[in-house]
């Protein structure tokens, strides 16, 4: 048993396009005897010892029958593995449920899908998932300790902490998508022009000059103090000797804690002597140069939350502590505690589990203990200096009985260091007292501070703090998306995409769009390649100045990690045909048509599909969405567009030569196709069906009819704005047509344009691509016979995995099928055969380029077009 691939679905995906966060392994299981559990009668047992929890597993979604039954009763071993994966998770703290097994095409393969939080622990649970399993077979002892503190350790690393995951939950419950920037806490809230970021409890609005100050003890003291506000006496030092002088003013008890540190690191409380007050300056000042020394004030601990400016929330933190029953160890004592199932790993659950550190030793120490002292019956000890929640700490909610005094303090200290989001913490006797009367102090201003004891207090009503923030960030009908229009099919999809970014553009949007050639941004090119993938996408819905995007997905983009977003306003579909078929394992027409499917699916639900109804495939999606649907048609007496309309739905259709929009029984037409630049007057009828798509998505968006027919007409086909997309290029004496047309559907829709030329003979440059299946190879090469007077072979730089002969073969078998008696050259390099046909050309001829390397094609001919025009110019020169 082994996995042979494995891919990490980042959004809507092949599998689903509600659980966008999953793992997708394809297993191998190779020559186990039996593919069931009943092959090996004690596996039941020996998964329910090594995991307990596994049998509250549904054996499938929404069946009672739970997996242990299951699998005594005979699962296959792919399933067990799909619920190991799963509780690993789970018993690191990382809740996953979802999950399903499907047959693979190939003996003995099988595809596992299991959902994720956190994408590195779910790779790495589906490894360790295989791992025990295979134990489990063959009767092994398996220790799972390693691989669950392997995936809490992940978890820590890279899982949102508290804090971060209620705000981007309360986001989400408003649907504000977001994007993780890193592996850590940094959040972008929105898209384009409309997003916020957040890192913890510090938003994009959150003034670094406040941080500073919160950052320095002393200045916010100061500060505070200035304004009236109760602080404790004390000073700060920076040397043995100046902790000795201020020690001869200040009263005991007294606390030290560094004068930049935070989460209570370094700082030592309650301290009665000279001695213990040296030793806390050294604690300090391993984490500052400066040591605050002030007065210890006696009371609770508390944490007061603002918020916009608002008083939000209050806590009492109470140190980590155990209570003495008279015959158990401290440590003992300690891990009981621990076994409190609130208590995790890090920030894994409610509470942090306690551990007895050096802080913690050194208390025991001061007290004349041990670890394996045993604390008298009813006797309480405190484990740590402070409060923090992170140390083993709890909270008690107290909200509702703070003082207005204390709020108004609060509120003030907030306004005062200039915070957006702002922690205050208190020491007072009682909370519900002014600070004044009590003589508390405030201790501490902190940026960025933890919302843990807010949101899940270990006593108390829990509060939403996260709402606030929301609030701020995106105040009711501040928007937080752009729109955003995605384009798929097998042929016509990147025309289509950058003729609606034009027409977008041309309204006056700041456009970022993805193409196969590249990722643009207000139309300039920031990189280039084949950029159709999720990553393209995050690309453009990053950045700060793009208000609108149109994005083109592809086949493999959307089967290696899914959709790039989680809803659209508009999807497009042009076609489905043969393409990449046997690839990523899609192999049938239907399987490639559920890929494409993925984006109507994911369009919102206010939003519309624009299909294609004279493709069955395309036209069948229609029953799946959830969203409003529009279809476009070549035919206006298409029945399924007649019917579509007659129910008061949205069209457009090619009637009569124009581009028309149907609504209802109102005809509204567009243009004229032969005046729009990219029909070649009307001969190119694939891109009359672009055009369609796009006015659909025009006029769904709400542009006026003359703005839509205006950026028709100003969408010039050229190497520069449509490179690869017939690109025509006219010499003296023939023409060349360059496009990036590489399967049968494309070379069929360019041979259907060039039947209606009157050209004297037709030279096709064509080449098989390697990772596709022969016989699609074989079907290229009939097309190309039937197109063609001559045919000139060239390969592909990468081959992809086949030899020149497989490829040239399965190329020439085609062609002779069709057309024997055509002249076929092989010439392997491109370039070698473009300057051969080029140089070769005869009068009146159409040489068609179908290309790999766009710009070098576009280039050669450019260059050889200035030499035949210099040459013409010289001869009618001489000739005068």
């Amino acid at each position: 048993m082994k996995i042979i691939d494995l891919r990490i679905m980042r959004g809507p995906n092949y599998w689903s396009v509600i659980h966008t966060k999953l793992i997708v392994i394809k297993l191998a299981l190779e020559d186990l005897q039996g593919t069931l559990t009943t092959s090996f009668p004690q596996l039941p047992y020996r998964l329910q010892k090594l995991m307990p929890g596994i049998s509250r597993h549904r054996a499938e979604e929404g069946e009672e029958q739970t997996i242990y039954k299951a699998i005594e009763q005979g699962m296959p071993l792919e399933q067990v593995v799909q619920h190991v994966a799963l509780e690993l998770q789970r018993l690191a703290g990382m809740e996953s449920r979802y999950g399903f097994c499907k047959p693979a095409q190939g003996e003995g393969l099988q595809f596992v899908v299991f959902e994720y939080q956190e994408e590195r622990a779910g790779e790495y649970a589906a490894y360790a998932a295989v791992r025990i399993a295979q134990a489990l077979v063959k009767g092994e002892n398996y220790k799972l300790a390693p691989d669950v503190a392997r995936l809490h350790q992940i978890r820590e690393d890279e899982y949102f902490g508290p804090s971060t995951f209620s705000i981007v939950s309360e986001a989400v419950s408003r649907g504000i998508p977001y994007i993780r920037l890193n592996c850590h806490s940094l959040i972008q809230l929105g898209y384009g022009v409309n997003q916020k970021r957040l890192q913890a409890t510090m938003t994009s609005g959150t003034a670094c000059f406040a941080v500073e100050i919160a950052g320095d003890k002393k200045a916010t003291k100061e500060m505070l103090e200035q304004a009236g506000v109760p602080v404790a006496r004390g000073a700060t030092v920076y040397s043995q000797e100046e902790l000795k002088n201020v020690l001869g003013w200040l009263r005991y008890p007294i606390v030290t804690k560094p004068l930049d540190g935070n989460h209570g690191k370094g700082a030592t409380i309650n301290i009665t002597n000279s001695k213990d007050a040296s030793k806390g300056f050294t604690d300090a000042r391993r984490f500052s140069d400066g040591v605050m020394v002030e007065e210890y004030i006696e009371g609770n601990d508390f944490r007061l939350l603002v918020i916009n400016g608002k008083f939000v929330a209050a806590a009492m933190r109470t140190p980590a502590m155990i209570t003495g029953d008279g015959f158990s160890t401290i440590k003992q004592l300690v891990d009981r505690e621990n076994k409190d199932p609130r208590r995790g790993i890090g920030h894994e659950k409610v509470l942090t589990q306690i551990s007895i550190d050096k802080q913690t030793r050194r208390i025991l120490r001061t007290k004349g203990l041990t670890a394996q002292s045993v604390l008298p019956a009813g006797e309480v000890l405190y484990l740590k200096s402070t409060a923090n929640i992170s140390t083993g700490g709890t909270a008690t909610d107290v909200t509702d009985l703070v003082d207005p005094y204390n709020i108004l303090m609060a509120e003030r200290i907030a306004g005062l260091i200039g915070l957006d989001i702002c922690g205050i913490d208190v020491m007072t006797t009682d909370i519900a007292i002014p600070l004044n009367e009590t003589k508390g102090a405030v201790l501490e201003v902190n940026a960025a501070p933890g919302f843990r004891m807010h949101i899940s207090p270990t006593y108390g009503l829990a509060r939403n703090v996260a709402e606030p923030v929301i609030d701020m960030l995106f105040p009711h009908g501040k928007p937080s998306r752009i729109p955003i229009i995605a384009v798929t099919g097998t042929n016509g999809k990147t025309t289509t995409t950058r003729l609606v970014a034009h027409m977008v553009r041309s309204k006056g949007y700041q456009v970022g769009y993805t193409t196969t050639d590249g990722i643009y941004i207000q139309d300039k090119l920031l990189e280039k390649g084949d950029t159709t993938g999720s990553y393209s996408t995050e690309f453009v819905l990053k950045d700060p100045t793009v208000n609108f995007a149109v994005l083109e997905c592809a086949r493999g983009g959307l089967l290696r990690s899914g959709l790039g977003f989680q809803q659209c306003d508009i999807g497009i579909v042009t076609n489905v045909s043969s393409d990449h078929l046997g690839l990523n394992d899609i192999h049938t027409l239907e399987e490639l048509a559920r890929v494409k499917a993925v984006i109507p699916k994911s369009v919102s639900k206010e939003g519309f599909a624009i299909l294609n109804a004279d493709d069955d495939l395309v036209y069948a999606m229609a029953k799946e969405v959830q969203c409003r649907v529009a279809f476009f048609s070549m035919d206006e007496n298409n029945p399924r567009i007649l019917k579509h309309i007659a129910k008061g739905g949205l069209a457009a259709v090619f009637e009569n030569g124009y581009i028309s929009i149907f609504k209802n029984s109102y005809k509204i037409r567009i243009d004229r196709v032969a005046d729009v630049p990219l029909t070649f007057g009307g001969r190119a009828r694939f891109n009359i069906e672009n055009v369609l798509a796009a006015a659909l998505a025009g006029y769904i968006s709400h542009f006026d009819i003359e703005d839509i027919k205006t950026a028709l007409r100003t969408f010039i086909p050229s190497p520069a704005k449509t490179p690869g997309r017939m690109n025509l290029f006219r010499f003296p004496k023939f023409e060349v047509l360059v496009d990036y047309a590489h399967n049968v559907g494309g070379l069929k829709a360019v041979g259907e344009f060039m039947s209606d030329l009157p050209v004297s003979r037709k030279i096709g440059i064509v080449a098989g691509v390697g990772d596709r299946r022969p016989q699609d190879i074989y079907e290229l090469g009939k097309v190309a016979g039937d197109v063609f007077d001559e045919i000139i072979i060239r390969l592909d730089n990468d081959l992809r995995g086949k030899t020149p002969e497989e490829i040239v073969n399965q190329l020439m078998l085609g062609i002779e099928e069709v057309a024997a008696h055509k002249p076929v050259k092989v010439i392997p390099e491109e370039m070698r055969a473009i300057a051969y046909a080029l140089e070769n050309a005869e009068e009146g001829a159409m040489i068609a380029i179908f290309t790999e390397d766009v710009a070098e094609s576009v280039k050669m001919v450019e260059n050889f077009k200035v030499l035949e025009d210099r040459k013409e110019f010289i001869e009618q020169d001489v000739a005068s």
